[in-house]
């Protein structure tokens, strides 16, 4: 990275770190409100009352990776004997729910709301991996259109902040366990962030597992985005402009950061960490969470939700409440 593309991003990179000094102060000293929720609501200030001035939206829009760096972080404080006992139970969880809400949100949007049929496909990825980077990662593949990419975009990221919103206070509510509000946010919310966020609101151990769960939906990215390039080839084989699949796009779109969080918690399990070294890494996870979830607020504009068509709406809400009601059940049957 050059001085010139580091001076480019320093100023939306300072509204961050001014979001996130705000939200740690208010929740610590007036409003006693999570201050991840306070980071996010600050965020969504900004987008939808004042706007993201040009000159910051450089440094704004990186908050994913200032995300992604939290969680390889994490790794740091994951108890990797407890993940290993239940590690089976849960990857069969993340699978089974993966493969269910795949194929559920296909047949709701063809059958049920007569949905086009790569609009239902981009949904469907959408949905059941990572929102945003999986409707991504499977359009070319899809061949959809720009504006049906940009309703399931819309789509996704107005679930992203209705569920940000419940979730905490339906846990709260039926009184979850950490374990089972992790695993039950991590199955049946949508994109990375969002779950993250409503984890670490609920509590620090709901944060870990409702990371940990959603890193496993998100690796299977690739294998979803090559079935459905593989579908779509042949189911348009006589379209002169059927491609094969772009490789490099796909390792483009995968969590490489999954990696980094795997690296990390292996090297801490083994004990070659020190105490004070973990705690500093969880000191600077939770700062850079604070820093991503102001921008994640950022991405969250209500003009844009006003403008989702109803169907792939309907589509969504669907399946996320058979989602939710059925992994809850799961959830409290393995792990309450």
């Amino acid at each position: 990275m050059t001085r010139r593309d580091v001076l480019r991003l320093l100023p939306g990179l300072l509204v961050l770190l001014v979001g996130a000094g705000v939200a740690h102060l208010l929740s610590t000293t007036i409003l006693g409100v999570n201050r991840l929720l306070l980071a996010v609501g600050l965020g969504v200030l900004l987008a939808n009352i004042v706007g993201v001035p040009d000159w910051a939206e450089a440094g704004v829009g990186t908050h994913n990776r200032w995300l992604e760096l939290g969680i390889v972080l994490m790794g740091a404080r994951i108890a990797v004997d407890e993940l290993l006992a239940t590690g089976p139970t849960l990857l069969l969880l993340v699978v089974g729910f993966l493969a269910f809400s795949l194929l559920f949100v296909e047949l709701v949007a063809r059958e049920v709301f007569e949905v086009p049929t790569r609009l239902g496909s981009l949904l469907a990825a959408g949905y059941s991996i990572c929102g945003v980077s999986a409707i991504a990662a499977v359009s070319s593949g899809v061949r959809a259109k720009g504006e049906q990419i940009a309703y399931a975009v819309a789509t996704i990221l107005l679930f992203d902040a209705v569920t940000l919103a419940l979730y905490p206070a339906i846990g709260r509510l039926l009184d979850l366990s950490d374990v089972v509000f992790g695993v039950w946010s991590g199955i049946s919310m949508v994109s990375t962030g969002p779950v993250v966020a409503a984890g670490f609101a609920y509590s620090e151990q709901a944060g870990q597992w409702a990371t940990i769960t959603k890193l496993g939906r998100n690796v299977f990215i690739g294998v979803v985005a090559v079935l459905y390039a593989v579908y779509y080839a042949r189911r348009d084989s006589d379209d002169e402009t059927t491609t094969g699949t772009d490789w490099r796009s796909l390792w483009n779109q995968f969590p490489t950061f999954v990696l980094g969080f795997v690296a990390v918690a292996a090297v801490a399990s083994a004990g070659l960490l020190s105490p004070a070294t973990v705690s500093l890494f969880e000191r600077t996870y939770q700062w850079l969470f604070l820093l991503a979830f102001v921008g994640l607020g950022t991405s969250i504009e209500i003009q844009n939700m006003r403008n989702t068509g109803i169907q792939p709406l309907l589509v969504v809400l669907t399946a996320l409440i058979t989602v939710s009601v059925l992994s809850l059940l799961a959830s409290v049957l393995v792990f309450g």
